[in-house]
């Protein structure tokens, strides 16, 4: 659309089903960039991609073309297919449902990449849930407790 100008930047967070340790080192940086074409296949921008064993985050800009909640569901399913088509996982690989998507301003945007680029440092001091929830709460974010994501035991 003409005349149309935005800044949007997203950092999305999901979760391995049932938080499972599935995202192997030997081929993580491969689902990175599979993720990333899926976005910028979209017209969307990707900032920053990374994550651990249970989960991933996305800091990206968002172009006003689309519904996050399409792109995202495009993201876990078409990513899931990639794994379970290389049949890098025993049995079925899949996402669990949902994900976090929080907002930043321009001025955010490179310490939230170094955020994302450090997850392996940040998760030895802190655990995804606990960090999950901290997002939750400083965005303001209403949640119940039912969904929200929980510790393998």
């Amino acid at each position: 659309m003409p005349n149309t100008y935005t800044q949007i930047h997203i950092q999305v967070v999901f979760a391995v089903q049932n938080r499972q340790s599935l995202i192997n080192e030997g081929w993580k940086s491969e689902l990175n960039k599979y993720i990333t074409g899926i976005i910028q296949n979209n017209n969307h921008k990707v900032l920053q991609i990374n994550g651990m064993p249970d989960h991933i985050h996305i800091l990206f800009g968002m172009r006003p073309t689309q519904a996050l909640s399409d792109l995202m569901k495009m993201v876990k399913h078409d990513s899931s297919k990639w794994i379970n088509d290389k049949r890098l996982v025993q049995g079925k690989f899949s996402w669990q449902s949902g994900y976090g998507a929080f907002s930043y301003s321009k001025s955010d945007v490179p310490r939230i990449i170094n955020y994302i680029k450090n997850q392996e440092a940040h998760h030895k001091k802190v655990e995804f849930q606990d960090e999950y929830l901290k997002l939750l709460k400083d965005f303001d974010v209403e949640y119940d407790e039912r969904y929200i994501l929980k510790p393998v035991r």
